[in-house]
């Protein structure tokens, strides 16, 4: 199986991915990080997968998603962003209108607070 295949097969099988440098649980890079906090934080349930465990993931996801940057972000199969756009998208609001829209669960309250705590 390619890294195209592996990649796209992760997509298809979890309706939540973040591609990002280490895990959920030990991120290693601060972008990874933030976007990790967030969903952690908010209770959406997702797929982790290590970029560094895998050279060719880790290069195979740019060229899959023409995004040359990581951690990247999976929504029911659709690519999201990455860290500034996932940032953005909880300050405004517009992270719980996609969760809702792809029926993704989520603590309302926790984002909220993430909110009031940037405003």
């Amino acid at each position: 199986m390619t890294a195209q295949d592996q990649i796209k097969d992760v997509i298809e099988k979890n309706p939540v991915v973040l591609f990002m440098k280490g895990t959920k649980a030990m991120p290693q890079c601060g972008f990874s990080s933030r976007v990790a906090g967030v969903l952690n934080f908010m209770g959406v349930e997702y797929q982790d997968v290590n970029v560094l465990a895998d050279a060719e993931i880790r290069q195979g996801i740019k060229d899959f998603s023409d995004w040359p940057t990581i951690p990247q972000l999976y929504v029911k199969g659709e690519f999201v962003g990455g860290c500034d756009i996932i940032t953005e998208m909880t300050l405004s609001g517009e992270l719980d209108t996609l969760l809702e829209a792809k029926g993704v669960a989520y603590d309302k309250a926790a984002a909220e607070k993430i909110r009031e705590a940037n405003a």
